[in-house]
């Protein structure tokens, strides 16, 4: 179903990514895993080769560190030379509920990059998957994006700093930019969407501090009550495939279907504005 075609997945060395990754690659898509660590990377690569007897020709390992645009840069400048064509990316990659830390360009870390390395990724690869089109552009965001508004006066969290609401803001940036890129990519053969994966059992939760007693509760209750990290990639695998989201374009999707988002996450008038700011951020001048 996917032979032939090059889909590359960010921070595809664990959970959802990793997940993602293996699925694409027994549908005997060729995958780039795009990560920060390259031992993890490798490593996963191998995992994949394993569980899913593929040709070794079908993972391919490349460096990518999302918090910095100097590697954003790199990554795509590398991607343009080496690939003559580009099918589907997968913008998977995300930084959960971090500590406070800046980016090595001076953003907030989950706004950094869970969207801004992201922007400037999917705008760097942008001609690349027009050329290869019908393309597709895959958006992983969360149903958390509820949580959070867009406060254009902050944005780098420097008044104020919550993680859960960075966290959150990040998943609603993610939700905006789709639904700026999906207007902008009309009638071009790339499409764009997005989904919240629902609660998985990943390493994404590693800053978040559960007391020492409630941890084999809390173990045995994720195992009853969250999806396995293959459950939360079906919705990546889908959008990367499926004849079904052919035409679809700036939606949102959970559990394969599609969803009906809160107006915050669809308001024209912010994505638009946020797309513009992001520009500037990155440092993208049109």
């Amino acid at each position: 179903m996917m032979n032939g075609k090059t889909v590359i997945v960010t921070g595809a060395n664990s959970g959802i990514g990793r997940a993602t990754a293996a699925g694409i690659v027994r549908l005997k898509g060729r995958v780039i895993l795009a990560c920060r660590d390259l031992s993890r990377a490798e490593e996963a690569a191998r995992q994949i080769q394993q569980e899913t007897g593929a040709d070794s020709s079908l993972l391919t390992v490349r460096q990518l560190d999302l918090a910095s645009l100097t590697s954003v840069h790199t990554f795509c400048q590398d991607i343009i030379k080496e690939e003559p064509r580009l099918d589907v990316l997968i913008n998977n990659a995300g930084i959960y509920q971090c500590p406070y830390t800046k980016t090595e360009d001076g953003f907030e870390m989950q706004f950094g990059v869970n969207h801004l390395g992201h922007f400037l990724l999917t705008y760097l690869l942008l001609d690349l998957l027009k050329r290869s089109a019908p393309s597709r552009i895959v958006v992983v965001s969360s149903k958390l994006y509820k949580q959070a508004h867009i406060n254009f006066e902050d944005l780098n969290s420097e008044q104020t700093y919550d993680k859960a609401f960075a966290y959150s803001r990040s998943k609603l940036a993610n939700l905006l930019f789709t639904c700026e890129l999906g207007r902008r990519l009309e009638g071009s053969g790339v499409t764009v969407n997005a989904l919240t994966p629902g609660i998985v059992r990943t390493n994404l939760g590693r800053h978040v501090h559960i007391p020492v007693l409630a941890k084999p509760l809390f173990n045995l209750l994720s195992r009853r009550l969250f999806k396995s990290p293959e459950e939360g990639a079906a919705t990546s695998v889908f959008l990367a495939c499926s004849p079904d989201v052919v035409c679809v374009q700036g939606k949102c999707f959970a559990d394969c279907q599609p969803q009906v988002l809160l107006d915050k996450a669809t308001d024209q008038e912010v994505a638009s504005k946020l797309w513009d700011i992001s520009e500037v951020m990155v440092g993208i001048t049109t």
